[in-house]
């Protein structure tokens, strides 16, 4: 990405008020060279994973539902017991990242927490910014999904909070590794399901469909994240005078459904175009006006 895109990199001296500054007395955060080496090689975040993380997308410098995204950051880091972000050092360490690339119509900036080094008393933060890609390719052609079983009930958040189903966590492995199998299935994303049969959400996006005429996505309390995208959305529906919901849903209502999207902060509005290669309709004008007012989306 660093030989195509302009990129920053901001590391927070005190990302949580409740644990000591890396450096007393020094400024709350510096801008550095993005190659160069920052994290310690024993960071839980890179040994273990234990870390939270929040991906902000940014149209002409303006991170777009910035309040949003910190306040899932924080539940994150309370899932994972960490200590709690400082949410004004971050909101400003997000700023100063997005300052320091040339303007571009679209961006993204990825705010991190990790545990910190193993033994130590203080979590380490940062935020990386950078332009986008050119995405505009997914968002008229869509993505071709596979269901693939998340292999956990609906409700794990209640019977099994210890899982973190929920938090946006590093631990990545699980949800590259269903990327890869769509790949192998001819596929190019996927949707999970529970053990149980219940409808939940991509690797990294939030599902919404319609079915009679309603805007829906799978409903609270599955162990899914709060997506803030999806939720900028159903505000834009609101102002059409559409009718969103959440809603407990099998697949077969994505079988019912005349239109189905994937959507999330970096890629805003996909098209689904075949589940399981099962073909699925496209409405192009809409798809179109949801990205629209994503990219215009303020703060």
């Amino acid at each position: 990405m660093a030989d195509h895109h302009p990129e920053s990199l901001v590391i927070l001296n005190r990302p949580s008020a409740h644990a000591p500054a890396h450096e007393p007395n020094a400024p709350a955060f510096r801008l550095v060279d993005p190659g160069t080496p920052v994290l310690s090689a024993l960071d839980q975040g890179a040994t273990r994973g234990d870390g939270v993380f929040e991906t902000i997308s940014v149209g002409h410098g303006s991170p777009q539902s910035l309040e949003h995204h910190l306040q899932r950051f924080a539940r994150s880091a309370a899932a994972l017991e960490l200590p709690a972000p400082d949410v004004d050092a971050y909101r400003a360490a997000i700023a100063a990242a997005i300052g320091a690339l040339p303007d571009a119509p679209e961006a993204w900036a990825k705010a991190v927490l990790t545990r910190g080094v193993e033994g130590g008393e203080s979590p380490t933060g940062w935020v990386y910014a950078t332009h986008s890609g050119d995405l505009s390719a997914v968002r008229r052609e869509g993505v071709r999904v596979v269901l693939l079983d998340r292999g956990l009930r609906h409700d794990v958040e209640q019977t099994s909070p210890w899982l973190l189903a929920g938090a946006k966590t590093l631990s990545y492995a699980i949800n590259r590794a269903a990327q890869r199998e769509a790949h192998r299935r001819g596929a190019d994303d996927v949707i999970f399901v529970s053990s149980d049969g219940v409808l939940l959400e991509g690797p990294t996006s939030t599902v919404v469909y319609r079915l009679d005429g309603r805007i829906w996505t799978p409903g609270t309390g599955l162990g899914i994240l709060d997506g803030t995208t999806q939720t900028a959305l159903f505000d834009f529906f609101a102002a059409e005078g559409v009718e969103t919901g959440y809603r407990l849903a099998t697949p077969d209502e994505l079988e019912r459904a005349d239109a189905v999207w994937l959507v999330s902060s970096v890629r805003h509005v996909a098209p689904v175009r075949e589940i399981d290669g099962r073909p699925v309709p496209i409405d192009e004008e809409l798809t179109v006006r949801m990205n629209d007012f994503l990219e215009r989306l303020e703060a």
